[in-house]
Order: C-alpha cells, then sequence, then structure tokens
C-alpha cells in the first residue's frame, strides 16, 4: 500500500530517510549534468564538421584546387557548340569558356583545366559527389530533386533554353499531337526523359521510346531509326547546325518546359559555390558594363566609374579596394576571367552565336533596348549587383 500525502511528515522526519532522500537527489543531478555535458559535446563536434543543417561535412575545394595548381571541370564533350571534343583532341564550345573563366579567376591560368568526360548524364553526378571534379558545366538543368536529393548546390543560369522536338521536313509532324505511335529518341537518366513521358501521358498519346547516350539517340534519329529528336532546344540546333543535310530538318516551335542550364557544385562548401556563382555574374556584369577582353587592361588602369572599378577589383580615384569577402582569390578575380574569355556576350558570339540567335530570347540581356522584340518576347539575363 502507498503512503498517503498526511502520513509522510513523521517519516520526512526520519535521519536515515532524509539521508537515503538525499542520495538519491544527488544521484539524479549528477546523471543530468552528464547528460547535458555530453550533448553540448556532441554540438560542439557538429558544428565544427558541418553547415549546421543536417551534419554534413564541409567542403573546402578551393584550397584543394590552389593545392593541385588545376581546375577539374565536368563537361560534355559529344554536344558541338557547347562541349565538344575535337578531332586534334582538344574540347571546346560555350560551356568549356567558363572553365577556362572560372580556372583564370582562381588561378590566374585559363589553361589550367583538366576536361572530365561526363558526357553520360546518369554518371555525371557522381563524379561530383565522388570528388572527381571540382564543378560540372555541361548543360545540366537546375531542378529541385538535384538540389535536394543529389548533393549538388546550382550557380548562376548560364543558357536558358526547354525541351524541344526535331523531326525531317517531310515527316508530316507539325506538333505532338501529330505523333501518335512514334519512336522518339531521347536520352535516358535526363529530365527529357521525364518531361516527354509526362508530355505524352498529359496529350493521351503512346509512343515508342529509344533511349541511350545523347550521342547515340543523335545518330539514331539522323540515320533514320527513329522519327523524332527530343532533346533541349538548343541540343537539337546545335547537332543539326553542323550537318550538310541540315536543311533536311525542322525544330517544332512547341517547347514543353523550363530547362534553366547552370554550374553545379558539391553541397556544403558555400565558399566555391561563390566563386563559380559570381564568375558568372561578372562576366554577364561585364557585358552589361561595355567591359570586353579587349578594353578589360585599360579601363581597370583608368576606370570610368565606381561599378567598374569594383567589378574589376581596382580604386577609383584613389578610393579604398574591396574584395567583398573573396579574400582567398583576390579582389581583381573577375577582371582574370575578362581578359581570359570575354564578357557572357563575346562567349555567346564566339561558340553558338551563328547557330542559335540571342535576340529577343531568353539569354538576352535584360538591360538591352536596343533591340525591338515582339511582345511577350525578350531577355532576362542580366547580373546580381556586385556590391
Amino acid at each position: 500500500m502507498g503512503i498517503a500525502g498526511r502520513d509522510r511528515g513523521p517519516m520526512l522526519g526520519n535521519p536515515q530517510v532524509k539521508g537515503v532522500l538525499m542520495v538519491r537527489r544527488w544521484t539524479m543531478r549528477i546523471a543530468l549534468a552528464a547528460v547535458v555535458a555530453l550533448g553540448v559535446f556532441a554540438l560542439a563536434c557538429e558544428t565544427g564538421d558541418d553547415e549546421g543543417d543536417g551534419g554534413e561535412a564541409r567542403g573546402d575545394t578551393l584550397s584543394i584546387i590552389n593545392d593541385r595548381g588545376e581546375l577539374k571541370c565536368g563537361v560534355k564533350q559529344t554536344q558541338p557548340l557547347f562541349g565538344f571534343r575535337e578531332a586534334d583532341g582538344t574540347v571546346t564550345g560555350f560551356d568549356i569558356e567558363f572553365c577556362k573563366a572560372i580556372a583564370a579567376a582562381v588561378l590566374g591560368d585559363a589553361n589550367s583545366v583538366e576536361y572530365i568526360d561526363a558526357s553520360d548524364a546518369s554518371t555525371r553526378f557522381e563524379l561530383l559527389n565522388d570528388g572527381e571534379i571540382d564543378v560540372l558545366i555541361r548543360t545540366t538543368t537546375i531542378t529541385a530533386s538535384r538540389d535536394r536529393e543529389l548533393g549538388v548546390d546550382f550557380a548562376q543560369t548560364t543558357f536558358y533554353t526547354g525541351q524541344g522536338f526535331a523531326v525531317r521536313k517531310d515527316s508530316g509532324y507539325d506538333t505532338t499531337s501529330d505523333m501518335g505511335d512514334a519512336t522518339i529518341c531521347v536520352q535516358t537518366g535526363t529530365t527529357t526523359e521525364q518531361n516527354v513521358a509526362d508530355h505524352f501521358t498529359d496529350i493521351g498519346l503512346t509512343y515508342d521510346p529509344k533511349g541511350g547516350l545523347s550521342a547515340d539517340v543523335a545518330d539514331a534519329f539522323f540515320s533514320g531509326r527513329c522519327d523524332v529528336l527530343t532533346a533541349d532546344a538548343s541540343d537539337l540546333a546545335s547537332r543539326i547546325a553542323v550537318r550538310e543535310d541540315s536543311a533536311d530538318y525542322k525544330i517544332l516551335p512547341q517547347i514543353i518546359s523550363k530547362e534553366p542550364l547552370a554550374p553545379g557544385v558539391r553541397d556544403y562548401d558555400s565558399e566555391w559555390k561563390d566563386v563559380v556563382n559570381w564568375v558568372v555574374h561578372g562576366l554577364i556584369a561585364a557585358e552589361e558594363l561595355g567591359i570586353t577582353q579587349s578594353n578589360v587592361g585599360s579601363m581597370a588602369a583608368n576606370p570610368p566609374g565606381t561599378a567598374i572599378a569594383r567589378l574589376l577589383g581596382v580604386s577609383y580615384e584613389g578610393g579604398e579596394v574591396s574584395d567583398l569577402g573573396f579574400g582567398r582569390v583576390n579582389a581583381q578575380f573577375i577582371q582574370r576571367a575578362i581578359a581570359a574569355v570575354g564578357n557572357y556576350g563575346e562567349i555567346y558570339d564566339r561558340t553558338i552565336g551563328d547557330n542559335i540567335p540571342r535576340d529577343c530570347t531568353l539569354n538576352a540581356l535584360a538591360t538591352d533596348k536596343s533591340v525591338q522584340c515582339p511582345a511577350g518576347e525578350g531577355g532576362i539575363m542580366y547580373a546580381l549587383p556586385y556590391r
């Protein structure tokens, strides 16, 4: 039987009972203190090893690159105009120029790059997460699942595109509604594969998918083994443009997705992500400000205003130079990138401009009002404030 509350007074007056209770209280206090101490220790360990959100280890890719003396850039080597290995072994294209810009910014040498083949879409993120590459720049779309599930952190978009369809001009296909039971070539392991499946489900048609690597499905389409090739419209344009029989093909005006392409780095490596991100923004800002590969030296020597001086990491009329927190790459890292490859517009014109027009597309500068575009069309490309 339990002891009623009214009966506890006499018991508590007993010295033996008092002693037992005091021992119990001290035991409980010691145990509680031990638990708190262990919690504080665990928190201190976590705080030292991660970014404070999930226990993931922090990276220091910038130190690794500086120690190595070379940037490892994961690129496509099978897509003309964007990332392509030429017969002489060199790798050329729009994405390649951003690898050079980052190497120039960080290492002072645009040639200090090892181009790692990331053409296989199914393994590109493994290369990044396994540390085989420092940055992935190969027509990769920013998506929520990649950002959250694959350990990828994306920088500023370098090219806006969308998924389209290429057909032979004599095919009779004018829209996807005409493609019931068509054989469609699509690269496996990509957002393209999911988009086309969703689209045909939505319009209530069946189709015969023919998958494989990007170059393989393109070859299958051009050799007549499938009726339609679907990919980013930029990819379709680049593949058709380099063919002698390019006049036999057309890209349908129908676009079924948003595909913002951007460099990717590993999660929990904010300093390195900031460098990659602001190199891209810096190249866009250079075009906005009229800084080119040919005039960047004179602009740096005699900047016409504070915005240009700040971007190029130099003083304006004797004022202080601020590195804006980029101390480990020094204040002139954007200047080095521009000197190596030019501004965003120069990169675009040099690599893809003859084949994929820029005027009145999303990739035109938002600040460019010199071209009159139809209502609803125009550029959205602009740099975030560099200040």
